[in-house]
């Protein structure tokens, strides 16, 4: 975060105000697998660790984290590097799919040839539990003291991981709404949590993929602040991930999966 000067202009008065506003911090994060240039993102530099790994599991590159190396984080003059490299059967992988790619954030979209690769089929939702309506209502409760970011500038996207019981276990946080989803996914992976016993909640737009990549790292249910789009409602049928969206302390509409308790 940095601070900005600017003018408070207010309707009843006709003198400006001079402020100071906290803004979040956008700049290009580059991440390089095995010598690769593989994305360019723009994305807040905070937990860059968990942003690499969890890109690369949405990606397909790698399913476990313990599927990459060391990982190093470097700062440049024009932007931030992470660089890693992946075992040598995944390594492959890299190289037959690296493609340059600019992006406001890591949509898992951009560049592709191929539009028939957006419909490919999802993994089927395993060992899917039931979520207590309780549960959601608590976390959205006590969702906006986890996002120490959001509460200085009014300008980034959480994306939380909710146990079984209700409580939040781990956020992140991103300009780039699908950057905080992958770093919530590195971060719970890094530790080997499974993200089959609770839920994912995200404060964001529920776009297709945001549900894929929920359902590519574990997920069994996805509750977000904001709308789905149709082709995410689709999606979530498909695989039978249990979607909850435009959720708030008093309601929430679920569109698919298992009943909530």
């Amino acid at each position: 975060m940095t601070d900005y000067k600017a003018s408070l202009i207010r309707p009843d008065r006709e003198a400006l105000e001079v402020t100071d506003r906290e803004i979040a911090i956008e700049v290009p994060v580059s991440i390089e697998f095995n010598g690769i240039g593989y994305a360019v993102m723009m994305a807040t530099p905070s937990d860059l660790e968990d942003f690499l790994i969890g890109f690369a599991i949405s990606e397909k590159l790698v399913e476990r984290a313990d599927q990459i190396g060391a990982i190093d984080v470097h700062e440049h003059d024009k932007g931030w590097i992470i660089r890693a490299n992946l075992d040598a059967d995944k390594a492959a992988m890299v190289f037959e799919r690296a493609r340059t790619r600019v992006a406001e954030s890591s949509c898992g979209l951009c560049g592709l040839e191929n539009l028939e690769l957006v419909a490919q089929p999802l993994p089927q939702v395993r060992d899917h539990r039931s979520i207590d309506k309780a549960h959601i209502f608590k976390a959205l409760e006590t969702l906006q003291g986890h996002q120490p970011m959001n509460q200085k500038t009014g300008g980034v996207h959480a994306a939380g991981w909710v146990d079984a019981n209700g409580d939040i276990r781990c956020v992140r946080e991103d300009v780039g709404r699908h950057n905080a989803l992958d770093k919530l996914i590195g971060a719970l992976k890094r530790e080997g949590q499974s993200l089959s016993a609770g839920f994912i909640l995200t404060t964001c737009r529920c776009s297709y993929e945001i549900v894929e990549k929920s359902v590519i790292a574990g997920a069994t249910t996805l509750v977000t602040i904001s709308v789905p789009t149709n082709f995410a409602i689709e999606r979530a049928k498909s695989c039978g991930l249990t979607l909850v969206s435009l959720a708030r302390e008093d309601s929430l509409l679920q569109f698919n999966g298992h009943s909530l308790g």
